[in-house]
């Protein structure tokens, strides 16, 4: 009998392990999906291998250890190490790309409530262990095991009532905390991509003149931006720079009517979320809810390169300030862009005729539109673009993005190795090419996007190819494919290297590098994750 209270006590730690690692994992895809069930359930239908992966049938030997033997011991004892091998492939396959999750007082409440349904349980199998028997006690554990997902969502309904209060409470709290700053001026930044950068350089620039509190984290949603405005706001702040997130109609609108913003900001949009927004005029719609909101004297900041951005009409006559590269008739615009060892250099000219040169470590086309709404921006804030060229100077990259690194002996290194978006890809190597030097692309090829793959690293590498000078290749069998395609286009074969690993690519690089060499490394791969420049 004491045998089978120790073999039970170890089962239950055993089976602990992973459905707290599945619980995580379930709540944090319900702070992602917005907290809403709905939108939870979708991504489960397109994720099935995610919500249950085929390792967990593994919880189902007890039934077969049945057939073999009847002692509880033995039945026990299976059961705890099938819990123990699912624990350690999760663990070991964990997603690493998703985001962290962020413990808001919501999100422990539904941990909180779903480990009390989980100690329900676990109590009700040990009463079964108990007084009926181990066999049924061990599929209660097993069922429960296999229904985390299932629980998240019974929770995150049952907190709903309790959440819908406390959230109004917050937005209350907050429109009271905003409307007692009257001298606040509220910037509002929305857009398919680039937001988080605009935000980023225009809290910098604006910072040199004023007192800036932006938003914080990965998940500005209405209620994200409250709890900023209700934990940090302070009285002796005079901007407040707000991002904005939207999966559907109505998102940004909600954010626009917590904080009253009197300039609006739209990065660029294009066809995001359309599984929630069914459409790219919904899309257009919902970013220009930005500019619909604005009040009389209210400035909207648009990139009029951005064709969904320059074609819709707005309703609300407030003033519009454009920026662009390409089109001319704009009130801001940048030219003579050249990028060096240094990073970017540009000119900006403002339809006063003012003119400003800068210079940047950030590389990429992109940047530079971030940079100009954040310019557009300090103007309208009574800024002059002199004030702006160290804070400008001085704004670090993100960390493996396009990333330039010091110099060292005759490299050069730009580190793009977070990035795995084909077009990212292509943007890293357009940059490249346009370089002066020893131009050096080190990569694993495009990775993990299953049908697409071969297409993908094929036109990636007929691009590469005309791009650069050099190509070191990451792994024979990885990139099988974008070899293919070099020999497609005659890519001459003592221009390119298939490295056995990331130690052997390091090593010819330093080998086969020429004065002036500018040696790009795009695209993620594990061993990828020390200083490359060594």
């Amino acid at each position: 009998m004491i045998s089978t209270i120790v073999f039970f006590i170890v089962l239950l730690a055993a089976w602990i392990l992973p459905v707290t690692l599945k619980v995580k994992r379930s709540v944090h895809m319900l702070q992602l999906n917005f907290y809403q069930n709905e939108e939870l359930n979708k991504w489960m239908s397109n994720n099935m291998n995610k919500v249950f992966s085929p390792i967990e049938v593994l919880y189902f030997t007890p039934i077969i250890l049945v057939i073999f033997s009847d002692a509880d011991n033995f039945i026990l004892a299976g059961s705890a190490a099938a819990f123990i091998i699912v624990f350690g492939y999760l663990y070991a396959t964990r997603p690493e790309k998703e985001g962290d999750l962020e413990y808001t007082p919501q999100i422990q409440r539904i941990f909180g409530v779903t480990y009390l349904l989980y100690g329900v349980g676990s109590a009700l199998a040990i009463a079964i262990g108990a007084f009926i028997s181990i066999e049924f006690s061990v599929v209660v554990l097993i069922v429960l095991a296999c229904l985390p997902f299932t629980l998240v969502k019974i929770t995150n309904s049952l907190l709903e009532p309790v959440e819908r209060n406390i959230n109004q409470r917050s937005i209350d709290d907050a429109k009271r905390l905003i409307q007692a700053s009257p001298d606040l001026k509220v910037i509002g930044v929305t857009g398919s991509a680039g937001k988080s950068s605009v935000k980023t350089f225009a809290e910098a620039i604006l910072s040199e003149k004023y007192n800036v509190l932006v938003t914080s984290g990965s998940y500005h949603t209405e209620l994200s931006v409250t709890e900023t405005i209700n934990e940090q706001l302070k009285p002796d702040h005079e901007v407040f720079i707000v991002e904005m997130n939207a999966k559907q109609e109505g998102d940004i609108a909600s954010i626009c009517g917590v904080v009253g913003q009197e300039y609006g900001i739209i990065s660029s949009i294009s066809e995001e979320h359309m599984e929630t927004f069914g459409s790219l005029e919904t899309i257009k719609k919902t970013k220009h809810e930005i500019v619909e909101t604005l009040p009389e004297n209210g400035t909207a900041l648009l990139n009029k390169d951005d064709e969904n951005i320059r074609s819709y009409e707005a309703a609300n006559p407030v003033k519009s300030v454009y920026y662009g590269i390409e089109q001319e008739d704009v009130d801001i615009r940048a030219s003579e862009i050249a990028y060096s060892r240094k990073g970017t250099s540009f000119k900006v000219v403002t339809a006063d005729g003012e003119t400003e040169n800068f210079q940047t470590c950030l590389l990429g086309k992109h940047n530079i539109y971030n940079l100009l709404a954040a310019i557009a921006l300090g103007l309208e804030m009574n800024m002059t673009l002199s004030q702006m060229i160290l804070p400008i100077k001085n704004i670090a990259p993100l960390k493996r993005s396009l990333e330039l690194k010091p110099q060292k002996g005759n490299i050069t290194i730009i580190d793009d190795s977070n990035n795995s978006d084909p077009a990212g890809s292509k943007r890293a190597v357009e940059i490249l090419g346009k370089m002066n030097g020893y131009r050096m692309l080190i990569t694993p090829g495009i990775m993990n996007l299953e049908e697409s793959e071969y297409e993908w690293n094929k036109e990636w590498s007929r691009y590469s190819a005309e791009k650069c000078d050099y190509i070191i290749l990451v792994g024979e069998k990885l990139t099988k494919y974008f070899q293919e395609g070099l020999e497609e286009v005659k890519f001459p074969k003592d221009n390119y290297y298939v490295a056995e690993d990331f130690n052997d690519a390091i090593q010819h690089m330093h080998k086969i590098a020429k004065p002036e060499t500018i040696a790009l490394f795009d695209n993620n791969y594990p061993e990828a994750a020390g200083d490359h420049s060594q």
